[in-house]
């Protein structure tokens, strides 16, 4: 017999662009599921750096999508709309979504769930969407990853950074990370990095040559941009790739295309959240062929690095943005 669900449930939003303190509790309407799309009673969400950029007034919600922070959620399904197999409803899932996931109730298309585990906290699921479809579509689809090869990762010890050594090391990659401390750099390696550089100590160009032994890396997973970007391509090997998946050292880049040439470069970069829902169907789908049997197994599990509760979002946000946090930051609903 289907439970009788609240008509009002609580969220975190803002009510207009600033620092973490403008994140404040409010009272919203329980969505109702459309054609295609799942109900998720939310356990947890998780606390990602667009959802910071997003309360900055810098990333705004797509067309449609909820203006609610919050882009990944774990929990169990309550409401089926209308195409969706009624199998599907009491499932503990984890999703993508496109907003709404600071909430006690979080509308994901169905197409867009991964089924959680019996072993796997739901803490742990709600951390694994983003990183998963982020590294997964820029390392494996857009950068042609393959085993053997070495990718050079800057923010080693971030949600993205952590998922990149994780899921690189299953495939039978060589991981080279970059972090701020030498006590990142040891929580790089104790999380499987082969190589960490303190890149406030080193210039992580010459650390790379040396580590390669001059060869270079054939994959670079850029979040910094700006004038990293040239530093990178000095990283790179012949026919090497660079994909850049942030720009929070800055929108400009000046390179030397003669040497992208020369050398056979390739540039490319992406962006997830406002990327078609099919697309983001068939990531899913490669997903749960390709990773998803190591979450099954155990041998892949995000690095978690504190949970807050879901009204002290605020306190989440600034962790975030004090750059502390090792591996990821989910909020308990």
């Amino acid at each position: 017999m289907a439970e009788v669900l609240p008509t009002e449930m609580t969220a975190m939003g803002f009510d207009a662009p600033g620092g973490p303190e403008v994140l404040r509790p409010e009272t919203l309407p329980v969505p109702v599921p459309a054609q295609g799309e799942v109900l998720i009673r939310v356990a947890f969400s998780g606390v990602n750096r667009p959802d910071v950029i997003q309360r900055q007034g810098f990333y705004p919600a797509p067309p449609g999508a909820s203006p609610i922070p919050g882009l990944e959620v774990a929990g169990t399904i309550v409401a089926c709309g209308k195409g969706v197999s009624p199998d599907m409803f009491g499932q503990r899932v984890c999703a993508l979504v496109t907003g709404g996931g600071y909430a006690q109730f979080c509308l994901a298309k169905a197409a867009h769930c991964l089924p959680v585990p019996d072993d796997l906290l739901l803490s742990e699921a709600a951390a694994l969407p983003e990183t998963l479809f982020t590294v997964w579509h820029n390392v494996f689809e857009r950068g042609w990853a393959s085993e053997g090869e070495t990718l050079l990762v800057h923010g080693g010890t971030s949600g993205i950074g952590t998922m990149a050594i994780i899921l690189a090391k299953l495939f039978g990659l060589d991981v080279i990370v970059t972090c701020g401390s030498d006590e990142k750099c040891a929580a790089a390696q104790r999380i499987g990095a082969d190589h960490a550089i303190n890149y406030k100590s080193h210039d992580f160009v010459e650390a790379v040559r040396d580590i390669t032994g001059g060869k270079g890396v054939q994959l670079v997973l850029d979040m910094v941009s700006g004038d990293y970007v040239a530093r990178n391509l000095a990283c790179l090997a012949e026919d090497g790739r660079h994909v850049t998946i942030a720009v929070l050292g800055g929108l400009q880049a000046t390179i030397n295309m003669a040497q992208v040439m020369s050398r056979r470069l390739t540039l490319t970069g992406s962006t997830l959240r406002a990327r078609p829902d099919s697309f983001k169907a068939a990531v899913a789908e490669e997903i749960l062929r390709c990773a998803w049997p190591f979450v099954e197994e155990g041998s892949l599990r995000p690095v978690m690095d504190r949970s807050f509760p879901l009204v002290q979002a605020a306190a989440a946000h600034a962790r975030m943005e004090a750059g502390d946090h090792i591996g990821k930051i989910v909020l308990e609903v």
